[in-house]
């Protein structure tokens, strides 16, 4: 399968799919159809997959190949698949492209290696040494809380200079770094600067920023599609009332657990309980118990997801 154009620059809402899992080595894959149609008719302008959203590094690599090649298949080229290749073995991540770019995706996506935190000098020169051997569009993701280390504004201006990076998402939730690097970017025509944090997506656009990674649009595409072209075209009022739904989406529904896992289980847990797909979690963690969930389904009553997702249809 040839991999689908890329605009240059990407530009809009590209949601980080959660992985439906049956188990922790089983794709729940009525789920993942559902999830990407569902995912698709809200317009959006990309999909990733096997991000953080997408619990990337603890899914196994057999796993990871099946999730690219149903994802790829299923979405035929409607909008660019970006897949997560980071990892810790420089192979793998080749490998994973190489797949990637079989299966017909657009761009892999590429975080710092994860478990010896390099210096920006090594970073670099990773750099330069993976991007020549993947097979597709790289956007360099920005990670710092995960991967011990940020890609620094010097590094990345190297980076763009080479011929196959197209861009970056930063998810450090830095505004000032974001502001910094949309400097950088304007001097490379075609590359895009991505916001990973979706409550900062207004402010990333205003900042210069071209879209966002989102991961509320798995349960909501439209909602943040109707805000990125708000906020892109200027619309004050329109984008402040959109963000308050956001914050609530966020202050609602990603707050029910206890520890940093709460976004995520507090995502699969609505898709479930909406129907969308299972929501098994990869190990080292779990669904949320039924008290969990009974609070999950209360804040979707609250927040009207229902009659949001029926007005999609």
């Amino acid at each position: 399968m040839l991999p689908t154009s890329l605009p240059r620059p990407l530009c809009g809402i590209v949601p980080p799919m959660v992985t439906p899992l049956k188990d922790r080595d089983t794709l729940d894959l009525k789920g993942l159809e559902r999830l990407v149609e569902h995912i698709l008719a809200g317009g959006v302008h990309g999909l990733f997959i096997l991000g953080t959203t997408g619990e990337g590094p603890s899914l196994s690599y057999r796993l990871r190949c099946e999730l690219i090649e149903r994802v790829c298949g299923q979405v035929d080229g409607r909008v660019p698949v970006l897949v997560g290749v980071t990892d810790t073995a420089f192979v793998e991540s080749v490998n994973l492209a190489g797949i990637a770019a079989d299966e017909g995706a657009a761009a892999v996506v590429l975080a710092a290696p994860y478990y010896f935190p390099a210096g920006q000098a090594e970073l670099l020169e990773y750099l330069e040494h993976i991007v020549a051997e993947l097979p597709l569009p790289v956007f360099l993701y920005n990670m710092p809380s995960h991967t011990k280390i940020k890609f620094e504004l010097g590094t990345l201006r190297q980076a763009l200079t080479l011929p196959n990076v197209m861009g970056l998402k930063d998810s450090s939730g830095d505004l000032e770094y974001f502001r910094q690097a949309a400097d950088v970017i304007r001097a490379f025509p075609g590359a895009a600067l991505l916001m990973g944090p979706e409550r900062l997506l207004a402010d990333a656009i205003a900042l210069g920023g071209h879209g966002g990674v989102c991961g509320g649009a798995n349960l909501l595409p439209r909602m943040f599609v109707d805000w990125y072209k708000a906020a892109e075209r200027g619309e004050a009022l329109r984008t402040a009332e959109l963000g308050r739904q956001v914050q609530r989406l966020g202050d609602t529904l990603y707050t029910i657990g206890k520890h940093s896992s709460a976004f995520l289980k507090g995502v699969k847990c609505a898709l479930s309980c909406l129907g969308i797909c299972e929501d098994a979690m990869a190990e080292p963690f779990q669904r949320f118990r039924p008290q969990q969930r009974e609070q999950v389904q209360r804040a979707l009553r609250e927040l009207g997801v229902q009659r949001a997702l029926a007005g999609m249809v």
